[in-house]
């Protein structure tokens, strides 16, 4: 099965180590990154997709991606 997560987080060092442990898990990157404004917060947000292969395993929407 094909994999897809978004990861999304504030624009801090946090982000980086967020997308860097999936990488570190075997994701890799999908797309160019995104980068907005909350006006909620009035902070910036990053956004990157990233996928991952998995052999042997059939999709179930209760899976939790994180896992793998």
């Amino acid at each position: 099965m094909k994999l897809y997560r978004f990861l999304t987080g504030p624009d801090d060092s946090s982000f980086c180590h967020k997308v860097t442990a999936a990488l570190d898990k075997g994701w890799h990157l999908f797309g160019s990154p995104t980068y907005s404004f909350d006006a909620e917060t009035k902070t910036m947000r990053c956004g990157q997709a990233v996928v991952k292969d998995v052999e042997g395993r059939d999709y179930e929407p209760g899976i939790k991606l994180s896992d793998f």
